[in-house]
């Protein structure tokens, strides 16, 4: 009897001392946010995940009522931001944009990562997205059969954002499909990329939709996109399917929080993200920009990580590519 009242003690004193830590960790996560959030956009500014995140920024701050910061930490295909949001507090403080680099394709291309994909807080899809194809101006091949033939003649060389990117798997798989062997060369990140290719350093790149203003700047010529049928944004261009049948690529970004991140949080962000995502001047925004947002609720949106998941590791063992330690 009398150890039964000193563990009925014993559990109403642990109780009292943690019942006040408790009560406050769900106020604040009944009050979030009540300070600046941080989204981490693992790559250099120029790119399409960093203009998801910059189209995003101001009305997502006026949605949730505080303001919201993007920082810019590039390297190692995505993995380095992504990272550093993974040792963030789980607080919703700190988020980051990913894509199939750093979630899907990564732990098919290294021996070990440095943190776990899907152990992080999934949020949402965001967008989604072709691929374009883009050129060189003075390129000789001016339609997409004279660039399937200028490749079998010479070694092209096509640029990506970085080795183990999404850029870089949709080029490899196109490689794959067509037997054509071209020179692949990775930057890190999409702005350096679009650089070289306006400079004419490169001959062809596998970009986002960063890779319009070339395209309607006149720096670059779109060559092909890789959805399923010809895409509204670029409606002259061909799919790749047109001289790959059954080549298809789909390019999206999402967000994600560092493990353990309460679900009342995480159920607060995809409710302001659904919100502005729908506003009929942000949606424009985003299409004239060939970003399609495309949120998935939390749950479906870990279904479609596991499916992407699949996709890629395909593509990475067929073409054997692994990223140095």
């Amino acid at each position: 009897m009398r150890n039964t009242r000193r563990q009925l003690l014993g559990q109403l004193l642990v109780s009292a001392l943690v019942s006040p830590f408790i009560a406050r960790a769900a106020s604040a996560q009944a009050k979030y946010p009540e300070r600046p959030i941080k989204i981490i956009v693992p790559f250099p500014p120029g790119g399409g995940v960093d203009l998801t995140a910059r189209l995003m920024m101001e009305p997502l701050s006026k949605e949730l009522g505080q303001t919201i910061i993007i920082e810019n930490k590039g390297g190692a295909g995505g993995i380095i931001g992504v990272e550093a949001m993974s040792h963030a507090a789980p607080d919703g403080y700190t988020l980051s944009l990913t894509g199939a680099g750093t979630l899907t394709a990564g732990p098919h291309l290294r021996t070990k990562m440095p943190y776990d994909p899907m152990a992080l807080t999934q949020i949402t899809r965001l967008v989604r997205m072709p691929f374009i194809l883009a050129v060189r101006n003075d390129l000789p091949a001016k339609t997409l059969p004279e660039f399937m033939e200028l490749a079998k003649k010479q070694e092209l060389r096509w640029a990506s954002g970085g080795i183990g990117t999404s850029q870089h798997l949709a080029g490899e798989l196109f490689t794959q499909m067509s037997g054509l062997k071209m020179i692949h060369v990775p930057y890190r990140g999409t702005g350096p990329a679009l650089n070289d290719l306006a400079a004419g350093i490169v001959d062809a790149y596998f970009g986002d939709p960063a890779t319009l203003g070339l395209i309607r700047s006149g720096k670059a010529r779109a060559m092909a996109v890789t959805s399923p049928q010809r895409w509204p944004v670029l409606p002259d261009t061909p799919a790749l399917d047109e001289a790959v049948k059954g080549y298809v690529a789909e390019n999206w970004y999402g967000l994600a929080a560092p493990a353990g991140t309460p679900q009342p949080i995480v159920d607060r962000l995809y409710a302001a993200i659904a919100k502005v995502l729908a506003e009929p001047d942000v949606k424009k925004k985003y299409d004239e920009s060939g970003l399609t947002p495309a949120l998935l609720p939390p749950a479906e949106y870990v279904a479609f990580l596991k499916r992407d998941s699949v996709t890629w590791g395909d593509v990475v063992r067929k073409g054997n590519i692994k990223i140095d330690e």
